[in-house]
């Protein structure tokens, strides 16, 4: 089914707001209401996005909660004046910055970023946070140094300013993959990433399939991470797909455990594994596939698609070994040069990704599907603020 096809439903009332929080909901200011009105007319707007290529629109439920969060009501509407909770955006992805806080009926906070002639940031808060929970939104995507320097100034005006609580959201971290030494007398910076954003003064981080689990154990301070296969997972289930025509292929031996969580959703699916040996950094070579996907629909999953070496070279195998149809599925579209020449060769039936990292027009081509995170994304963080568990949203 072509994405161009799929009709966007209309609007609704989001179900966080039952009917014990719609007076609490009702004392929001006209200002606010107004704003947060444009905001949505605004993202309404942005849904979909149109370049030389085929119509390309970007998947968002942000106005009724996924299924596999309907049970995840949130207690009651934010006031924002009352609740203590403010939300920044850095400038890494403003568009999911405003569709969360549109989720939580929240302004973002105001703020100035500017850029020096030298290439210095230059940033103030313009409105207090002295004894409130902030958050900051910036994933440190490429530009990764740029981005993250500039969390870090986020979170030092932040503490300087006497918020209560810091919480980095950090849809896509950067330097994840830096998370070990393979040889000799090298860095680990994910390791140095994390004691930087610590000691700018951050209480918390949030992030979003981070690389690899021991990245999460870097961090002095605590760390929740939101899920966002399910995003994923649902849309896939919503093509119609049996599930014994169905395979879901790990692109490398390190991937396998999020592989067969995957296919366990999916109906416990049979799983298969790209035996992949790397040459070099961003040079992968594919040796053989251990499974079958002969006549099969093949659902490669993997965390993030950088240059796409691994997962066309991947998509190449399994054509020769009969797959009928091959799904790419990652959650962080890096799409380093050449990424989009390769995924959009045909190899692909579809790419799914989600908008943790922003996806510019140039990128788009016609099998590309972006899927949004920001009802994930606002839920988790609505549950971190009221002390709520993170960890049942994905059960």
């Amino acid at each position: 089914m072509g994405l161009s096809s799929m009709p966007f439903a209309s609007p609704a009332k989001p179900s966080f707001l039952s009917s014990s929080s719609r007076s609490s909901h009702s004392r929001l200011t006209c200002r606010v209401s107004i704003a947060c009105n444009s905001s949505r007319s605004r993202l309404l707007s942005l849904r979909s996005v149109r370049c030389d290529m085929a119509h390309s629109p970007i998947i968002d439920k942000r106005m009724t909660l996924p299924k596999f969060l309907e049970s995840a009501h949130m207690e009651n509407s934010v006031d924002r004046s009352v609740s203590g909770m403010k939300l920044f955006s850095g400038s890494a992805n403003p568009s999911l910055s405003q569709e969360i806080a549109s989720s939580l009926g929240l302004e973002l906070g105001m703020i100035n970023t500017k850029r020096f002639a030298d290439g210095e940031i230059y940033l103030q808060l313009k409105e207090s946070v002295r004894g409130c929970d902030v958050y900051l939104l910036q994933p440190t995507c490429p530009p990764a140094n740029e981005n993250l320097m500039e969390l870090l100034i986020m979170i030092d005006a932040c503490r300087r300013a006497s918020a209560k609580t810091i919480t980095a959201v950090i849809p896509y971290f950067g330097y994840a993959r830096a998370d070990r030494k393979t040889s000799c007398r090298e860095s680990i910076a994910a390791k140095l990433v994390a004691n930087l954003i610590t000691e700018a003064g951050a209480n918390r981080v949030l992030v979003c399939d981070i690389h690899s689990g021991q990245s999460l154990g870097y961090f002095d301070i605590p760390v929740d991470q939101a899920i966002c296969e399910h995003v994923i997972l649902e849309y896939i289930t919503s093509k119609g797909i049996r599930s014994n025509e169905l395979v879901v292929v790990s692109p490398d031996v390190g991937g396998v455990a999020r592989a067969r969580s995957f296919a366990k959703k999916l109906s416990d699916a049979p799983l298969a594994i790209v035996d992949k040996r790397r040459q070099e950094h961003n040079i992968a070579e594919v040796m053989n596939l251990i499974g079958d996907v002969k006549g099969k629909v093949a659902v490669m999953l993997d965390d993030m698609i950088d240059t796409a070496g691994t997962i066309t070279k991947g998509a190449d195998l399994l054509h020769q070994e009969g797959a009928r149809a091959v799904y790419a599925c990652c959650t962080h579209a890096v799409f380093s040069p050449p990424a989009i020449e390769r995924l959009s060769s045909g190899r692909f039936q579809e790419v799914i990704v989600t908008n943790t990292i922003p996806v510019v027009e140039k990128n788009y081509f016609p099998q590309l599907t972006v899927l949004s995170v920001a009802r994930l994304l606002g839920e988790t963080i609505w549950r971190i603020h009221v002390g709520s568990s993170v960890s049942s949203i994905s059960q």
